[in-house]
């Protein structure tokens, strides 16, 4: 269930005309509820609080799971409207993340019999982790390095794994590897070309179908190395 919360009335007639402004001030934004609701209910209350305290003790997977799900639900969206920018999420882009129970309606509307609201921590990364996205960012945009079509590319693929697609993994990273052979330098393409058949066979099969276990594990380790590769050309670039 998706509820918008606090926006602004819509206007019915009319288009809406340009005023002056003397400053940027900050507007609010609506925010958007997403709802994941279990399709088989409890049989009693006692057990909804059991459920609860053991998945609250250990959230990762439940949280991970209507991730997945409300992801399914914005490529729904996506294809049925031909909107390319309606886009997936994390479950650490949410502002708050509660699990809980309650009757339908309550639920509906966003309240709990009884609910937790989950500890959000961020993941820590070392200090060379969080300043080169930085570097890369100022070498860029100062014209000491060019962004790849290959990163792109391989930014899909690597998208697709992580909310469970890997029909449509496969054939982005086999794009991917096309292009990272075709743009990197030799030293940093070589350890990339003995992966072309073992992508070429996932991407083949993903037209077919589901890809084997032993497909989807090709592709997460082909769409690894070439991240690597990725990194460690921008990185010599950066510092030319």
């Amino acid at each position: 269930m998706l509820r918008t919360l606090g926006a602004p009335p819509r206007r019915l007639l009319g288009r809406r005309r340009n005023k002056k402004v003397e400053g940027a001030e900050v507007e609010s934004v609506p925010t958007s509820r997403a709802t994941i609701v279990r399709a088989q209910p409890f049989d009693s209350e006692g057990k909804a609080d059991a459920w609860l305290d053991a998945t609250a003790s250990d959230s990762d997977d439940a949280v991970a799971a209507a991730a997945r799900e409300l992801n399914f639900v914005l490529r729904s969206h996506r294809a049925a409207l031909g909107d390319p920018y309606a886009r997936d999420i994390r479950a650490d882009h949410a502002l708050v993340v509660r699990l809980g129970h309650g009757e339908g309606e309550e639920v509906a509307d966003g309240r709990f019999t009884r609910a937790v609201e989950l500890s959000r921590e961020p993941p820590k990364r070392k200090r060379g982790e969080a300043l080169a996205p930085q570097e890369r960012l100022a070498a860029v945009l100062g014209g000491r390095d060019s962004l790849l079509v290959g990163e792109e590319l391989l930014l899909r693929a690597r998208l697709d794994l992580d909310v469970g697609r890997p029909r449509e993994a496969a054939l982005q990273a086999r794009i991917a590897l096309e292009a990272l052979l075709g743009e990197l330098d030799e030293k940093f393409a070589a350890p990339l070309r003995p992966l072309r058949d073992r992508v070429a066979r996932a991407a083949n099969a993903a037209l077919d179908g589901d890809l084997s276990a032993e497909d989807a594990a090709a592709v997460e380790d082909a769409v690894s190395q070439m991240a690597v590769a990725a990194r460690r050309s921008s990185a010599t670039a950066a510092t030319d």
